[in-house]
């Protein structure tokens, strides 16, 4: 019998499944991503996440013959680590992965992909029709984009295509990433972002009303989402996410023309009216091309885990037809 596994590494969860030859999932498993205080014990995290899926299945590790990895970045392709991840604490510079995990399956065919790459390669692997130019976005914890152009899924020299959500929206850099850095679209829209900029529009305007908890540290975006409707600042924070979030998407057509635009990640799964619903809306008015069918993924939670299985059983076996086209 054939195994292959995937593994979803995100800046909140860490999830791995084990699938038999034909796809059908035998074994999962989800932890917290742990926070440090190293990378290693990040690496740590993900073996035993891995190891907990094969145990689920009722295997041992090294009968896995090919594994594929779906993560946060950015990358050092030649050691097959993560470098200084933004939504993580800056105690963690480095984190491990592809030769930890061949080390586990006793395997060279590990295959690491920025998670966004792997939700794309997801998408088309599960599509009932494989466009060969789409992209998959997310909208969670970060930004991030996977892009599929001509049939290629773009990975760049260093592994780090598709990061979007540090591409500069606002000139005014008024709000600084978790990168380091001024104006992202992440700073504004992400989970983690989405506080600070709440604050920042009340200071503008201190006249607008609400009951957002702005001085609770454990404010947070579901925080403004559950008040749509109710409250004067998160409606008009909704309605400001809206622009922000259309820009970046119409940034993403001009660069890559996709026939379709999917999202996932927790803030665009979870508030998809308020969310993907405006940038739908908006993004006509912002493009001078072709619009893409802006929609939501259909594998919810599972797009980047279900990508990452997608890359072993294709890279394994030399069949990429499935996510290329």
């Amino acid at each position: 019998m054939v195994y292959y596994a995937g593994v979803d590494l995100g800046a909140t969860n860490v999830r791995a499944a084990v699938a038999e030859g034909d796809g059908t999932t035998i074994g999962v498993s989800r932890n917290a991503t742990p926070r440090g205080p190293t990378g290693i014990d990040v690496t740590e995290g993900v073996l035993r996440t891995l190891r907990e899926a094969c145990t689920d299945a009722g295997i041992e590790p090294d009968q896995i013959v090919s594994a594929g990895i779906g993560s946060i970045g950015p990358f050092d392709l030649a050691e097959g680590a993560v470098i200084d991840p933004a939504n993580l604490p800056d105690s963690i510079d480095r984190i491990p992965l592809t030769g930890p995990i061949e080390k586990l399956i006793d395997s060279d065919e590990v295959y690491l992909h920025n998670d966004t790459a792997a939700g794309v390669i997801g998408e088309r692997f599960h599509a009932d029709r494989n466009p060969d130019d789409m992209v998959y976005i997310t909208v969670s914890s970060g930004i991030g984009a996977g892009v599929c152009c001509d049939g290629d899924i773009l990975a760049g020299w260093d592994g780090n295509a598709g990061e979007v959500g540090h591409c500069i929206v606002d000139p005014r850099g008024r709000l600084t990433c978790g990168c380091g850095h001024d104006g992202h679209w992440e700073a504004y829209c992400s989970g983690n972002g989405i506080p600070d900029y709440v604050r920042l529009l009340a200071e503008d305007d201190p006249t607008i009303s609400t009951d957002l908890p702005l001085d609770d540290p454990d404010f947070t975006a579901k925080d403004v989402f559950e008040l749509a409707g109710e409250d004067e600042l998160a409606d008009y924070a909704i309605d400001q996410l809206a622009h922000w979030n259309a820009m970046g998407v119409a940034n993403v057509v001009h660069s890559f023309a996709p026939i379709v635009v999917s999202f996932g990640g927790a803030v665009a799964l979870n508030n998809e009216e308020l969310v993907v619903k405006p940038i739908r809306e908006r993004v006509s008015e912002m493009v001078m091309s072709n619009v893409p069918e802006i929609r939501v993924t259909d594998l919810g939670d599972d797009v980047v885990l279900e990508g990452a299985l997608a890359s072993a059983m294709t890279e394994g076996t030399g069949d990429r037809r499935r996510f290329q086209g």
